[in-house]
């Protein structure tokens, strides 16, 4: 297969799909031997640079996305405003980020009051942290974790990504 057809299989799988998609997925698009994935997505990706969408590699695989300098544009296309999260659910959720697995008393002492139930669910629900064991102590309290899928959605590819805090130590303990 020539790279230019092989490219514009890539493109159209990736333009098409609501996921990003794992290498190891876009490697099964050909039947035939091609030359390496990662060149042809390092070719794809320099085809659209200076565009208002560019290609990136998230947690979950290659997805393309528009450009940050994009949204205020495309905002005015789509009214719909994105869900707003109290203070409680977004600061739950960066100690789970930034400490995980952590239970919900370990959540709880850091920031000094009770954890809704309704907090947790929230952050399920939106697929952002998942129960990923128990803590070996009685109760066997879960330990939450988030998930590719919050990484997917930040545009990140690893939790390194995260902003680097000011007072790591006033803030989670």
């Amino acid at each position: 297969m020539n790279p230019e057809t092989a490219l514009i299989i890539l493109e159209t799988a990736l333009l098409t799909s609501e996921e990003p998609i794992p290498l190891s997925d876009l490697s099964r698009l050909f039947e035939e031997e091609i030359e390496s994935v990662e060149e042809l997505l390092a070719s794809l990706a320099r085809q659209w640079e200076g565009k208002g969408l560019e290609l990136v590699e998230v947690a979950g695989g290659w997805r393309f996305r528009s450009r940050p300098e994009m949204k205020k544009h495309l905002d005015r296309l789509n009214a719909k405003k994105p869900p707003r999260y109290s203070r409680a659910t977004l600061e739950t959720l960066a100690i789970i980020a930034y400490r995980q697995p952590v239970t919900r008393g370990d959540i709880e002492e850091i920031r000094g009051v009770s954890v809704s139930s309704q907090i947790l669910k929230t952050l399920e629900a939106r697929s952002w942290i998942e129960i990923v064991g128990h803590r070996e102590v009685p109760g066997r309290p879960a330990l939450y974790a988030t998930t590719v899928q919050f990484l997917n959605d930040l545009d990140l590819s690893s939790l390194e990504q995260l902003p680097q805090l000011k007072e790591p130590d006033s803030i989670l303990g």
